[in-house]
């Protein structure tokens, strides 16, 4: 999981280069079908190219989503998807995730760095606050999260974010950045233009009426044409 250009530039030593923006790929909030959920998942990562899934089962206990967790990672790292765990350090650590998202409320980045290690992959989630990503990314985070974007049935969102938070936050490209809520293959188009490394779905693709493959496909499509639009990305 990678985004635009090096870390760590700032101002007019930002970079010019634009990778594509990438899907990263979040459970649902409640899995019933364990199995059934595999192999949605298998489909969903076999229809297109998908950066990373993530494990956010809110309300489950912590047996539940090591079950869980020992269901879905395989089938991700079969296909070379690293797999990160929402909000605890310690279960990404047990299960075997390749690393952890943690929003303002969850284990500090610090904590989780030191319990993980410099080679896991930990995300901040940064709400609509550029200080917040700042600071997270000055700390060593390896991406930010901005949200909601849009309105979301997921989960209860705490802000609003505006597109100018993803072209503000590419003059520095300090670390890659995730947009997050309510996006579709539909809405997509303005998030990619501002400059959002990463597109986190939920809804959008275990809902999708044509199954989980087609939601991918369409943001493949999507994302494509953004970028045939903005002149071709590399």
């Amino acid at each position: 999981m990678s985004g635009r250009g090096d870390a760590a530039k700032t101002g007019s030593e930002a970079p010019e280069e634009r990778a594509p923006t990438q899907l990263y790929l979040i459970t649902p909030p409640r899995i019933d079908d364990l199995d059934g959920f595999a192999d949605r998942l298998a489909e969903a990562l076999d229809a297109g190219p998908v950066a990373c899934l993530q494990i956010r089962l809110k309300d489950a206990d912590d047996d539940t989503v090591r079950r869980a967790t020992a269901r879905l990672l395989p089938v991700a790292h079969a296909r070379g998807v690293p797999v990160l765990m929402n909000d605890s350090a310690r279960l990404a650590l047990d299960t075997g995730c390749d690393g952890v998202h943690v929003g303002q409320d969850d284990t500090p980045y610090a904590e989780a760095r030191r319990l993980l290690g410099g080679r896991a992959m930990i995300g901040v989630t940064c709400h609509a606050s550029r200080h917040l990503a700042i600071e997270a990314a000055e700390a060593g985070a390896d991406y930010v999260a901005f949200g909601a974007f849009f309105a979301t049935d997921t989960k209860q969102a705490k802000t609003q974010a505006p597109l100018e938070i993803l072209e503000w936050w590419q003059t520095f490209a300090l670390a890659p950045c995730v947009a997050i809520g309510g996006i579709t293959p539909q809405n997509c188009r303005p998030l990619v233009e501002a400059g959002a490394d990463f597109l986190a779905v939920v809804g959008s693709v275990w809902n999708h009426p044509d199954g989980p493959g087609a939601a991918v496909r369409a943001f493949q499509h999507a994302m494509a044409a953004d970028i045939q639009q903005s002149g071709g990305a590399v």
